[in-house]
C-alpha cells in the first residue's frame, strides 16, 4: 500500500501533529492530511487522485454549510451555548455598558478604547456625517417611491466616485480615512433614502447629538428648530445597532469579502453588502415576523394558528436560528429594550400578540423539542415599527449598525497574507463537445 503525506502550508511535523488518515479505495492509497484548529484545509484533498493527470478531490458544499473560508479574530459565536462576542466581549456586557460608536471601535481596532481615543474615534466620525450635495441631488433622481434599500445600496456605491483616493487600499491612513467616512454617512444616507420614499424634504445632520439621536433627527425633524430625541428611543436604537454590528460569515459578510478580495475600494465593497441584505432571507426576517403577527390579527386566534404550524400549513417566524441551537442571546436583550420603547409610544396590539406566541411557544413540547426560541427578528421590527419606520426601512437600519461589522472584515481581510480574489470551483453537469449546427438546420 503506498502512504502519501502531504504537507499543509504552515505545517511542518505532520507526525508531531493532529492528523486525518484518508483511505482512497478506488487505489488503496491511504493520505494523512493535517489537522489544525478543528479544520483541513480543502486543498489538501488536491492531492487525493487516481492518477497523476487527474485534478484532485474537492468538497462540494452549497452554501458554505461547513465551510471556513478565512480566519477572523472579531466574532465569535457558539450556537449551541447561545454565546456571541465581539473581540472577546460578551455581547450581554456590551449593550448594557457600551455605545454603538465604541464597540464600532472595537470592531475596527480589535480593543476597546481608552476616554481620550473614543472621544477623538467619535468627533472624527461626527464630523463626517454630512455628505456631498450632489450626492442629494442623485438621490433625488430616484422616483418618488423608490425603495430605501435600494438607494442606500445605489448612493452607498456612488461613494466611491467622490473619494477616488479610496481605491489606494494598502495605503492605511487613506484607508482609515474610509473607515471613518463610511460609519459617519451611513445613517445620513439612510435617513435620506427614508425622507424621499415619503415625500418629505431631507434634514441635514445635527452634529450636537448622538450616532442614534442624530439619525431620528434626520428622521423625525419637522418644522421645530432643533430636535431632542427622546432618551430610551435613542438608546433603544443605539442598542440595535450594537447587536447588528457583526454577526461572523453571514451572507452579507461574505460578500463584503467575496468583492472586496478583487481589491476594490471600501465603497463598493460594502455596497454588496448591503445589496446582500436587501434579501428577504437576509435582511427582511424581522419583516415578516410582522407580517405573521398582523396575519395572525388577535390573541384568541394563536391557538389555531399554532396548531397550522403544526400541521404544515403555516410558519412561525422569527423563531429558532441557523446558528444558534439553544437561544439568540440577542433576543434577551432586545426584549428589554422593547418594554423601553413601549413606555414611550405606547403598547402597539401586536404586542400582545407577539408576547403571548411566545409563551405558548417556548411551553409547548412541539417547539421545545424543535429548539424554537424567539431570535433577534422577532423583537427588532416590533421596535422599528413602534419607531414609526414603514417595513422598508428595516434592513435599512440592520445596514446601519452592519457597517462597522462589514469594514471591520474588509480591514482584516485586505491585511491577511492568505486571502487571495475569491474564485470558488464547480462542478460541471453540461454537456461536452457539441458541434455547432448552423442555423438553417436547427429544428
Amino acid at each position: 500500500m503506498t502512504t502519501e503525506t502531504p504537507q499543509a502550508s504552515g505545517v511542518s511535523d505532520v507526525a508531531g501533529a493532529e492528523t486525518l488518515t484518508i483511505t482512497d479505495n478506488r487505489t488503496g492509497k491511504t493520505y494523512e492530511v493535517p489537522i489544525e484548529d478543528e479544520t483541513i484545509r480543502a486543498t489538501e484533498l488536491r492531492k487525493i487522485k487516481v492518477n497523476e493527470d487527474d485534478f484532485g478531490l474537492m468538497t462540494y458544499d452549497p452554501a458554505f454549510m461547513n465551510t471556513a473560508s478565512c480566519r477572523s479574530a472579531i466574532t465569535y459565536i457558539d450556537g449551541d451555548k447561545g454565546i456571541l462576542e465581539y473581540r472577546g466581549y460578551p455581547i450581554e456586557q456590551l449593550a448594557e455598558n457600551s455605545s454603538y460608536l465604541e464597540v464600532a471601535y472595537l470592531l475596527v481596532h480589535g480593543e476597546l478604547p481608552s476616554q481620550p481615543k473614543l472621544d477623538k474615534w467619535t468627533e472624527e466620525i461626527t464630523m463626517h456625517t454630512f455628505v456631498h450635495e450632489n450626492i442629494k441631488e442623485f438621490m433625488q433622481g430616484f422616483r418618488y417611491d423608490a425603495h430605501p434599500m435600494g438607494m442606500l445600496l445605489a448612493s452607498t456605491g456612488a461613494l466611491s466616485t467622490f473619494y477616488p483616493e479610496a481605491n489606494q487600499i494598502k495605503d492605511q491612513e487613506l484607508r482609515y480615512m474610509q473607515v471613518i467616512r463610511l460609519i459617519a454617512k451611513m445613517p445620513t444616507l439612510a435617513a435620506f433614502s427614508y425622507r424621499h420614499n415619503k415625500g418629505m424634504p431631507y434634514v441635514y445632520p445635527d452634529n450636537d447629538l448622538s450616532y442614534a439621536g442624530n439619525f431620528l433627527g434626520m428622521i423625525y425633524k419637522m418644522s421645530e428648530l432643533k430636535y431632542e430625541p427622546d432618551p430610551r428611543l435613542e438608546r433603544a436604537l443605539d442598542v440595535l445597532f450594537i447587536l447588528h454590528a457583526d454577526h461572523e460569515q453571514n451572507c452579507s459578510t461574505s460578500a463584503v469579502r467575496s468583492v472586496g478580495s478583487s481589491q476594490v475600494d471600501p465603497y463598493s465593497a460594502v455596497a454588496a453588502g448591503v445589496a446582500a441584505l436587501y434579501g428577504p432571507l437576509h435582511g427582511g426576517a424581522n419583516e415578516a415576523v410582522l407580517r405573521m403577527l398582523r396575519r395572525i390579527g388577535s390573541v384568541e386566534n394563536i391557538p389555531g394558528f399554532i396548531e397550522g404550524v403544526k400541521s404544515g400549513n403555516e410558519r412561525l417566524m422569527g423563531f429558532g436560528h441557523r446558528v444558534y441551537k439553544n437561544f439568540d442571546p440577542r433576543a434577551k436583550i432586545i426584549k428589554k429594550a422593547v418594554e423601553d420603547v413601549f413606555e414611550v409610544t405606547g403598547k402597539n396590539p401586536l404586542l400582545h400578540i407577539a408576547t403571548e406566541l411566545e409563551k405558548i411557544a417556548l411551553e409547548d413540547e412541539y417547539f421545545v423539542q424543535r429548539k424554537l426560541y424567539p431570535n433577534v427578528d422577532f423583537y427588532s421590527g416590533l421596535i422599528y415599527e413602534a419607531l414609526g419606520m414603514p417595513v422598508e426601512m428595516f434592513p435599512v437600519l440592520f445596514a446601519i449598525g452592519r457597517t462597522s461589522g462589514w469594514i471591520a472584515q474588509w480591514l482584516e481581510m485586505i491585511d491577511d497574507s492568505e486571502q487571495k480574489i475569491a474564485r470558488p470551483r464547480q462542478i460541471y453537469t453540461g454537456g461536452r463537445g457539441i458541434d455547432y449546427v448552423p442555423m438553417s438546420e436547427r429544428k
